[in-house]
């Protein structure tokens, strides 16, 4: 006999599509209140696009209305999200409801899914007025089927059938779809990194043969690495200047190249770190003392192991060691702009933007007295306990818009929305904490 509870699997299957139906017809309502929201503060006043305050903003395609921008935020604020998704969701309302009607339409009956409708909005808002009808014309009946290369099939021929002129443009400037990302600052755990990437193909030829050369010499030099090591190791050859050759594959000797077509010699990297780590961790002067990790502050805020710092240090050619800052500190400045050690504290106490649900790093954001500096008013008014790190864009939604914000404790941000809306924000996140509503008598 087990206590273990017997459970009706059709009653499961039932609970679960009756929940996913209830979702489904959740996100929809979500979808059509953004366009209602968008509708009530849309606008094409060209005197109020010109102002620096509550500008308004083009989310849509072409023939789509602006919206102002700060009514976005609140809305995005209310539903938990962050600047970008807000405005990807009430611009996908807007695209759907002004440029694809028939596709709205279907949304709206309950015969299309909301993600699904916001797959196809994004994708048609580069289109113009008639590429976009094009388009919906030829999707809203099948649309809750197409896949995303059928998809951007269609949005071709609708662009090489109603704008040629953009079509020769995209084709002119292919060379600016080429990229190449290495995300230094997001280190993993282990201390490792993504590269991420589009080369013209005779870069990526040369470089795939360089890096598999490098690999196989690495291989018969006793390596017994897997593969992918050996190849990602060629490549941090590459860029240190020690390429490695396979003699055999018509690639020249080195020690035969002319000096100045050699590969450039490149200096031992400067590791500069703001990292939250006790020295003990650092040197390894005592053991079994924490647990050996610490917080790489630069961009990504990752967790690292102190061995991993070792090593990234003992491999540099210079390490920066800050000085420490104490957070609790009360820092005060006369005047008005704030000193190089109280915005260096500000921004490693807040390391985001105060404003709800924004990720953009404070270190890249401006610092803004809480309380409006007053040049007549009293001493310490640039001091640690008046100062947030908004971003340049939600220090205009304070200082130009009824949204107003306190610090309640030390790096602990209290926001009041227009519509009365609160939010907690600190360090590790926001919270609503807008009070229900009362209910009335009786």
């Amino acid at each position: 006999m087990t206590s273990t509870p017997i459970i009706d699997t059709a009653a499961l299957l039932a609970a679960a599509r009756r929940d996913r139906f209830e979702a489904d017809a959740a996100e929809r309502r979500v979808l059509q209140h953004a366009f209602a929201w968008a509708q009530l503060h849309a606008t094409d006043d060209e005197d109020q696009m010109a102002t620096f305050g509550d500008s308004p903003v083009s989310l849509a395609g072409q023939g789509a209305p602006h919206v102002l921008q700060f009514a976005v935020f609140e809305f995005g604020a209310v539903l938990g999200m962050s600047r970008r998704s807000a405005e990807s969701l009430v611009g996908d309302a807007l695209e759907l409801g002004h440029r694809l009607p028939r596709t709205w339409g279907r949304v709206t009956a309950g015969r299309l899914k909301a993600w699904r409708a916001r797959q196809i909005a994004q994708a048609t808002q580069v289109l113009s007025l008639e590429a976009a009808a094009y388009v919906d014309a030829q999707v809203a009946v099948y649309a809750s089927r197409i896949s995303a290369s059928e998809l951007q099939r269609l949005i071709d021929t609708a662009i090489a059938r109603y704008m040629p002129g953009y079509a020769e443009q995209i084709a002119s400037k292919a060379d600016q779809t080429q990229f190449l990302e290495i995300a230094y600052d997001q280190p993993s755990y282990t201390g490792t990194c993504r590269i991420a990437g589009e080369l013209d193909m005779p870069d990526a030829l040369d470089l795939e043969q360089a890096v598999q050369a490098g690999a196989e010499q690495q291989k018969t030099l006793g390596s017994q690495h897997p593969l992918g090591f050996r190849r990602a190791k060629s490549l941090g050859n590459l860029a240190r200047g020690e390429l490695a050759f396979d003699y055999n594959s018509g690639l020249p000797d080195p020690t035969e190249t002319p000096e100045d077509l050699r590969p450039p010699t490149v200096a031992k990297r400067q590791v500069v770190l703001y990292l939250h780590l006790s020295q003990d961790a650092i040197t390894g002067t005592r053991t079994g003392s924490g647990d050996g990790t610490g917080l790489m502050e630069n961009a990504g805020k990752q967790l690292v192991t102190s061995e991993q710092i070792r090593q990234w240090c003992r491999t540099a050619g210079a390490v920066t060691v800050r000085p420490v800052i104490d957070l609790n500190e009360e820092i005060s400045n006369t005047g008005y702009r704030p000193s190089n050690r109280l915005r260096e504290q500000v921004i490693l106490r807040d390391r985001w933007c105060p404003f709800p649900f924004c990720e953009c790093d404070a270190r890249h954001s401006d610092l803004d007295h809480i309380k409006e500096y007053d040049p007549d008013g009293p001493p310490g008014q640039t001091a640690t306990s008046n100062f947030g790190a908004p971003c340049r864009t939600h220090h205009r939604v304070k200082t130009f818009s009824t949204w107003t914000y306190t610090m309640i404790e030390s790096g602990v941000f209290l926001w009041r929305s227009p519509h009365g809306y609160q939010f907690l924000k600190d360090r590790n996140g926001t919270r609503d904490v807008t009070p229900p509503p009362i209910p009335g008598p009786g």
